[in-house]
């Protein structure tokens, strides 16, 4: 009996994804950069690198040097430094958005998909319609008008939003799930609904949170930039958007540094990201499963 309420993978999302990962160079190269900057972020948020990047030390606007690989910005202060920093602050806001919003989506998915057509289906489907239709960016300014500018605003509205896709395709996994032959073995010995739903259907949809959750890590990050660029989003620290945002009077002057090393920092993360995320959806075959 307990042979049939293993898990109807035939491999775990774990073992699966690190096949994937070490078998393909362009999957080995995401994941190796992926690494590299969760190493900065962590050297970062420890001290151990991009210190000083608030200190004015040089002039405005100076060229590259021993003293500043990348230059200096408007204020003197150390462009490399910042954007070491600025590594730090999107790794937190990516992991923090993307494990909570993967986690609310599973559990609401979950609940709906395990009695579909019901009021809890039907509450959840209504909810995810109402999130869905609204503008993103309007719903994070209206919140960081009524948390009055708190740096939180912007971590609220995307788990505030973020999770209606997980939501959608742990639902349907968990009503495909839930009329497989182990899930009837373990209501015939008298299990509960609930603990059926929870230690035996939804492990089954881990293959799809590990993918979702590399997902909304790279939308987190996305946008976090655009609203640090907007103005609702980092204020008192450092980011790739506020660089951004201060690359628009630099490049007028004629000095590119902000740009290109905001950019360019968080064009490589993306591309890392992006690359892992690649190769997690092929071992698991997760376009396939949707469709």
């Amino acid at each position: 009996m307990n042979q049939v309420l293993v898990s109807a993978l035939p491999r775990g999302p774990i073992q699966g994804a690190w096949s994937q990962l070490s078998s393909k160079r362009w999957a080995a190269a995401g994941l190796l950069i992926v690494v590299v900057f969760a190493l900065l972020a962590v050297l970062a948020s420890t001290g151990l690198a991009g210190t000083g990047w608030s200190s004015s030390t040089a002039e405005s606007w100076a060229g590259a040097s021993r003293a500043h690989w990348m230059g200096t910005n408007r204020l003197g202060q150390d462009i490399l430094a910042r954007a070491v920093q600025g590594s730090s602050v999107a790794f937190s806001v990516g992991l923090l958005v993307a494990v909570l919003a993967t986690a609310l989506g599973a559990a609401l998915g979950a609940i709906a998909g395990w009695r579909p057509l019901g009021w809890t289906d039907g509450a959840v489907a209504w909810l995810m319609g109402v999130l869905d239709s609204m503008p993103f960016y309007l719903f994070a300014a209206a919140l960081a008008f009524a948390l009055r500018g708190s740096p939180w605003a912007m971590h609220l509205a995307m788990v505030a939003t973020f999770w209606t896709g997980t939501a959608r395709l742990v639902r349907a996994e968990v009503m495909r799930l839930r009329e497989r032959a182990f899930v009837d073995a373990a209501r015939a010995i008298g299990l509960p609904g609930r603990l059926i739903l929870w230690r035996h259907i939804l492990p089954n949809t881990a293959h799809l949170l590990l993918v979702q959750a590399t997902l909304t890590f790279i939308a987190a990050i996305k946008t976090e930039v655009i609203l640090s660029f907007l103005g609702l989003g980092v204020q008192d620290g450092v980011s790739w958007g506020l660089m951004l945002a201060e690359s628009t009077q630099d490049v007028l002057a004629g000095h590119f540094g902000n740009f290109l090393a905001a950019s360019g920092f968080l064009f490589l993360l993306l591309l890392g990201v992006n690359l892992v995320a690649d190769a997690l959806q092929e071992a698991h075959d997760v376009r396939g499963a949707a469709a």
